[in-house]
């Protein structure tokens, strides 16, 4: 009897692990690395001066720590607008502990931190979570206007 419950247990345990695993795989939020960041968002390296973004669509960089509450209670949201503005909108996600040099370069202090990169202009810059709402209103007024 208490073999056949472990059992259970373990086949319960490695299918909620293999369900998250794919629902990781299929996250419409993509990480960027400091490589990443340069060639799909701005060399910085090349031009520090002039902001130039490299994207298609505009975007919303969330920098996070796994640590942070603040940023656990950011990243449902984010997966959230990264579904919903699909297609209009790039929604991507920087580790602060794992790329320190970006976060050194962005000098985030605080995190949650997010970026807004319209297509055309400056990027704005949020620190501290916001409601879903106030992330809604940014992307819609700001970003897809």
């Amino acid at each position: 009897m208490k073999k056949s419950i472990i059992t259970a247990l373990i086949v319960l345990a490695l299918g909620i692990t293999a369900n998250a695993q794919e629902k990781k795989e299929e996250s419409k939020v993509k990480h960027l690395t400091y490589k990443e960041f340069l060639s799909k968002v701005w060399d910085f390296e090349k031009d520090p001066n002039t902001f130039n973004y490299k994207g298609k669509l505009p975007a919303v960089i969330d920098f996070y720590a796994d640590w942070c509450g603040p940023c656990r209670r950011v990243a449902p949201i984010m997966e959230r607008m990264a579904e919903e503005y699909d297609g209009k909108l790039l929604v991507y996600k920087i580790n602060t502990d794992q790329e320190r040099e970006l976060a050194s370069a962005f000098q985030v202090r605080s995190i949650p931190m997010v970026l807004f990169i319209p297509m055309e202009g400056q990027p704005m810059m949020q620190v501290g979570a916001m409601p879903e709402e106030g992330y809604r209103q940014v992307i819609t007024e700001q970003l897809l206007k």
